[in-house]
């Protein structure tokens, strides 16, 4: 797939994934203390650890908790995001801390390989997780997200130095944007990430709680850093739900396989991608997601 074609614009708004603002209602899953994460339990069962993307919060997986039952979900809120207070994130990178805060919770709180599902940002924390804390999970599946934005962005064959400077360019953006761009921003984004109307405002309420400059340093983050290189070392299953959006016309079978090649270095991975929904495809699709939550952890 020839990714210099897709627009940049569309893959920039492609990755700024929101939710609803609060958490889900829940109790402490374990005695365990971060100023990276929080994490909340809901139900009884297998463990299941849910990672929500940029800018969003574990209201993200409310309707499918709801309606995949029988199962413990372990819902990580990343502090910055979603009116969290900023703790830990408040300067350096974002997503490879938190995955090794993740790896500590799953240890601390005494889970045995739990699976992991993760949304956009959150995919990209559970690719981390898997590639560098291999027999810390049972599975992992990837929702709506590249194992490297850079190359979307700058192309295939880009040198790192020019993707960083494409990164710092995007982070400077977001840092210097004014309270009304901001509100503008998020409200343009989120029209084209959800489809379904009703769950818009939420969302964009938890973009604008969530601290501009965590956002824009993990932005940058999720541009610069190539899991490709680390995927061979994901020793559990994978399965990869992919959309795409329709700012990118090109045929599905070319979209197809642009995410076939980037993920083909994994050992064991299933791709499907999902028509008919935006970024996020719990709320634009969610029977289909649920089907495909279900299968994901019914597989051992």
């Amino acid at each position: 797939m020839n990714f210099t074609k897709v627009s940049r614009r569309s893959f920039l708004s492609a990755a700024v994934a929101v939710a609803l603002a609060s958490p889900l209602a829940g109790a402490l899953a374990a005695p365990f203390s971060s100023d990276r994460i929080t994490v909340r339990a809901e139900g009884a069962g297998p463990d299941v650890v849910l990672i929500p993307g940029l800018n969003s919060s574990p209201r993200a997986w409310a309707s499918t908790v709801a309606a995949v039952p029988g199962y413990r979900y372990h819902l990580v809120q990343v502090s910055g995001f979603g009116g969290q207070p900023v703790g830990g994130n408040k300067e350096g990178a974002v997503a490879a801390p938190v995955a090794e805060e993740i790896a500590r919770y799953i240890r601390d709180a005494g889970l045995k390989q739990p699976a992991v599902i993760g949304h956009s940002l959150g995919g990209t924390i559970g690719m981390m997780l898997a590639s560098r804390h291999p027999d810390a999970l049972s599975r992992l599946m990837v929702v709506d997200m590249f194992p490297y934005m850079g190359m979307l962005f700058a192309g295939p064959l880009a040198a790192p130095d020019k993707v960083a400077a494409i990164g710092d360019q995007v982070a400077a953006r977001i840092r210097s944007a004014s309270p009304e761009q901001r509100a503008k921003g998020a409200s343009d984004t989120i029209r084209g990430m959800v489809n379904t109307e009703s769950m818009r405002t939420g969302a964009i309420e938890d973009s604008q709680a969530s601290d501009p400059d965590v956002g824009a340093r993990a932005y940058r983050e999720l541009i610069v850093t190539n899991l490709i290189p680390e995927l061979p070392k994901i020793k559990v299953p994978v399965t990869v739900l992919y959309v795409q959006p329709q700012s990118v016309p090109v045929p599905p079978e070319q979209f197809d396989a642009g995410y076939k090649g980037a993920y083909s270095p994994a050992r064991n991975v299933v791709l499907k991608r999902i028509p008919d929904s935006a970024h996020f495809i719990m709320w634009d699709q969610p029977q289909r997601f649920q089907t495909e939550v279900k299968t994901f952890l019914g597989a051992r």
